[in-house]
Order: C-alpha cells, then structure tokens, then sequence
C-alpha cells in the first residue's frame, strides 16, 4: 500500500479534500489516484480525508495512506467540504469524492491553469466507469435542465486557490442537493468580476456509477420528482434518502 509523505506548512501547496461516509470500497482507489497525480509536484500535496459518520474501515486505510483525519456528523455535503477545508493549508484546495479516481494530469494542470492568471478555478471533464443507455439518458434528463438554470459549467472535481474559495464562502450550507452546480456558478461570477474564466481541465476524473448500481440506471426517468428535488436544492428529506440514509433504510435488503 502506498503512503501520502505529508508536506511541511512552507511546502504544501496543494489540499486534496475528500468528504468521506463508509466508503472502504472506493477510497483506496481515489487515494492511489491522487498519488500519481501528486507525482509531478512531489511534496506539495495533503491529504485531507472528512470522516462523515464511518462505521466500516473507512478511517483505517485513510490513515494507511498517512491522509489527515477529520470527524464530521452533518448530513449536508457542503458542511463536510467545507469542514476540511477550514483545516487546509494548501494554497490551491482542491475537492474530489471518494467514490472517483483523478487522471495523472490533474494537480499538475490545474497548477497551470491557475498560475496562468486567467483562470479562477473550475472543475473537470470525466467518465463513469461503466456507461449504458439508461446511464445516458438519465444523465442528460438531469443536465438540461441544470444547463438552463446555472449554464454550461463543468463540475465533479473542484479546483481554485483557498483565497477564492474563501472569498465565496466555501459551499452553500443552505443547499442539500445540486452543491456542486451552485459553488461552480458562483465561483464563475467570482471570476467574472476579477476578469478570469472558469476552466474545465479535460478527460481528468473517472467516477463511480454506484447511484445507478443502487436505484437502476433508468431511475431518473422513472423518478421525475427526483430531478425536481435536485434542481430545489433545498429539499433535505430527498437529500438524505438519497446520499445520507440510504443505508440504515436499506440495511436489510
């Protein structure tokens, strides 16, 4: 098993934070990514791992890999981020999930693109890992309609300096859902007003599909209220079946 060599505070540039709720099953694979990525800026990278309510061994391989440990109870995505991010002491913060693998190329061009001094941040282009036509389907019926409200804007990893991401405030703790569609339309006007664009580092994340594993691959299209849900962001019921309490309402299935 591979081991994070934590940076000195004068070194670190980079903070990898990755909320985490029982995910034994993926955060390996997510931690080995960010080791290769880490690669072409040796010494510059930690790793800050939010355990959000683990009971599985979730804590153990995250300390294996010698990542800083935080514990956080919210039921709310945002608040988790934004936990580990209060801790960071990298200068570029960046977010990934523990269910999703970043491409080699990832800190290396996200360092480009912000010390270009024409980007103010942004997130990434990626993949499932595995696809079907109810994966596309689903996918698209959700994504139009977020298009329409928040615009064309890339997501699943999050990149900026920490002196940005503090600037608006980090994630919105008043949403449960559509988290990353909201931070990613307010860091875009955040750049607009400092005259930098919000970038898209291409083909950098390769996700889980594990939502369509768990409620079928047509799910959203048979669940209409679910996109609806999703594009409110307020609704925290939804949010909680959904990413929160899936388990202990499941636990006997």
């Amino acid at each position: 098993m591979n081991e994070m060599k934590q940076p000195t505070t004068e070194n670190v540039k980079f903070s990898v934070i990755i909320p985490a709720h029982n995910e034994e099953e993926y955060i390996g694979k997510c931690l080995d990514s960010i080791l290769e990525a880490a690669k072409r800026c040796e010494g510059q990278v930690e790793i800050i791992v939010v355990l959000n309510r683990c009971t599985d061994q979730t804590e153990e391989i995250a300390k294996s890999y010698n990542c800083i440990t935080i514990k956080n109870n919210d039921k709310n995505l945002s608040k988790i981020r934004n936990a580990g991010a209060r801790i960071a002491r990298g200068d570029i913060l960046v977010t990934i999930d523990a269910d999703s693998r970043m491409a080699p190329h990832m800190l290396y061009k996200a360092d480009k693109y912000l010390s270009s001094g024409r980007y103010i941040g942004g997130g990434v282009s990626g993949v499932f890992d595995r696809t079907s036509l109810g994966i596309i389907v689903s996918t698209m019926a959700l994504a139009i309609p977020i298009v329409l409200k928040y615009g064309t804007k890339s997501v699943g990893i999050f990149w900026c300096y920490r002196k940005d991401f503090e600037a608006i405030n980090g994630f919105n703790e008043e949403r449960f859902m559509a988290v990353d569609a909201d931070f990613a339309s307010r860091l875009e006007k955040w750049g607009k007003k400092n005259k930098k664009r919000y970038g898209t580092i291409p083909f950098a994340m390769i996700t889980s599909s594990r939502k369509f594993d768990r409620y079928g691959d047509w799910f959203l299209i048979k669940n209409p209220e679910t996109i609806k849900a999703y594009l409110n962001g307020t609704n925290s019921e939804q949010a909680r079946e959904l990413y929160y309490d899936y388990e202990n309402k499941h636990e006997e299935k």
